[in-house]
């Protein structure tokens, strides 16, 4: 997988609807008694899945045309459970359905896919990745089976954490006549670079091929 590539589909968890999770609007400035951002930040990490992983194709034989087409499966239904309150460790846990369509309907039959788990730091850099299997059941007669796949994403607690320093200059009050009281912190680039080092994203796909990758980036 490309780390450059950015997720087609982010879907955050309940714990990180926001980038700056708590706030009214992300990234909104509030005149209250002086200007200040609002927000705390999360360190739930967003889920996605990157651009042409979420689908892959298998053939019969060596052609890659329409007739022969054997198995097309594809990822759905991703959601994330985060739990930040406790331990070194913030637990991210994913579950995803895999849903397979084959074109050949005779005789029950298991294909096995393989997908991948990553978590990336700051949009990309590639911190941890696993590979793991699923296995979907096509029973005799049958053209389409699915299965779900949970599973875990551990990101280390301190590097999700903003440092002091930096999280006060966000959420400083400012005072209307203050010579920064209309600049928004989070467009300041130490701050912003600070940010993206404490913004993680966990990442799920097929673990496909160079023909695959291409095949799905250019049908």
């Amino acid at each position: 997988m490309n780390a450059r590539r950015l997720t087609a589909t982010v879907l955050c968890s309940a714990a990180a609807l926001t980038a700056l999770s708590g706030c009214k609007t992300k990234g909104e400035i509030v005149v209250d008694q002086g200007v200040g951002i609002t927000a705390v930040r999360s360190k739930c990490p967003a889920v996605g899945i990157p651009d042409y992983t979420g689908d892959i194709t298998t053939f019969r034989g060596p052609a890659k045309t329409a007739d022969a087409i054997d198995v097309v499966a594809s990822m759905t239904q991703v959601r994330a459970q985060c739990d930040e309150a406790v331990g070194e460790k913030v637990t991210s846990a994913v579950s995803f359905e895999v849903r397979g369509r084959r074109s050949d309907t005779s005789g029950a039959r298991q294909v096995t896919l393989p997908y991948f788990v990553s978590v990336l730091q700051g949009g990309g850099s590639v911190i941890s990745k696993r590979v793991g299997s699923v296995t979907l059941n096509f029973a005799d007669g049958q053209a389409r089976a699915q299965a779900t796949v949970n599973a875990n994403a551990f990101i280390d607690r301190g590097a999700a954490t903003l440092p002091d320093e930096i999280r006060d200059r966000i959420t400083r009050k400012r005072k209307a006549g203050d010579t920064d009281a209309a600049v928004d912190p989070l467009s300041e680039p130490d701050v912003k670079a600070a940010v993206a080092r404490a913004s993680f994203e966990v990442l799920v796909g097929f673990q496909l091929d160079e023909s695959q990758l291409a095949y799905n980036a250019t049908r």
